[in-house]
């Protein structure tokens, strides 16, 4: 059998920092995960280890 055509809703997208973009200007991508464009179609913020800063901050997901 053949693959189907459709596209696939799931993609990879990046999380940056917002205390390093917000003080330091450094827009850095530290994290790419995988999310459903369908079931959740506005953007994430997670709470994650940023190594710049050297502690856990928000990270929203990048344009």
């Amino acid at each position: 059998m053949g693959k189907s055509k459709k596209k696939d809703a799931r993609g990879y997208v990046a999380f940056e920092c917002t205390v390093c973009k917000a003080e330091l200007g450094v827009s850095k991508e530290n994290y790419f995960i995988q999310k459903s464009k369908v079931n959740n179609p506005e953007r994430m913020e997670l709470n994650k280890y940023c190594p710049t800063c050297k502690k856990h901050t928000v990270h929203k997901e990048k344009k």
